[in-house]
């Protein structure tokens, strides 16, 4: 899980420097690509890429997809030791994190459909469809990713406790 996260952070502290690299230079980073639901507000952005800083930007896309399954693993394993902390027996509030675990695996995926909708209009051309389709997946993405950080903090407030928990019995 500590490995996990750690590197999650790590790859998106570098993929951040990155993007806003990108956007002090062009006025617009990758992550403003989030933002937009319309083909003229991707052929807007897209101009203002020249071949130079449309590499740069897709080279911020493909990074994404090595951020993908770390996040995806740091937050799945965030929810299996929130469970454990929480909900060490059987029950519905074991089941319901069980459930939550899942979802920023789901969360990834969606990530991934979004950058690579994100990555054909860069390179063929915006439609009103794909784009309306990238912010709905951006939308729900952002949904996972918020239970994944609840996760985490659940994760983190139970290997506190459990940490306390062993001092107090081994004494001082």
């Amino acid at each position: 899980w500590a490995i996990t996260s750690i590197a999650a952070a790590m790859v998106f502290a570098v993929l951040l420097v990155l993007d806003l690299r990108l956007k002090a230079l062009s006025g617009f980073g990758t992550a403003d690509l989030q933002t937009f639901s319309t083909a003229p507000d991707y052929r807007y952005v897209f101009r203002h890429w020249p071949a130079a800083y449309a590499v740069r930007a897709g080279f911020n896309l493909g990074l994404d997809y090595l951020l993908m399954p770390l996040y995806a693993a740091a937050f799945f394993y965030s929810g299996i030791l929130a469970r454990e902390a929480f909900a060490p027996r059987p029950g519905q509030v074991r089941r319901i994190l069980t459930t939550l675990a899942a979802v920023p695996l789901a969360g990834a995926l969606l990530d991934a459909c979004e950058n690579a909708l994100q990555f054909s209009m860069m390179l063929w051309g915006a439609t009103d469809a794909m784009a309306g389709l990238a912010a709905m997946l951006s939308h729900a993405k952002w949904a996972a990713l918020a239970v994944g950080v609840v996760l985490l903090v659940g994760a983190v407030m139970g290997q506190v406790a459990e940490r306390q928990k062993r001092a107090v019995k081994t004494g001082p």
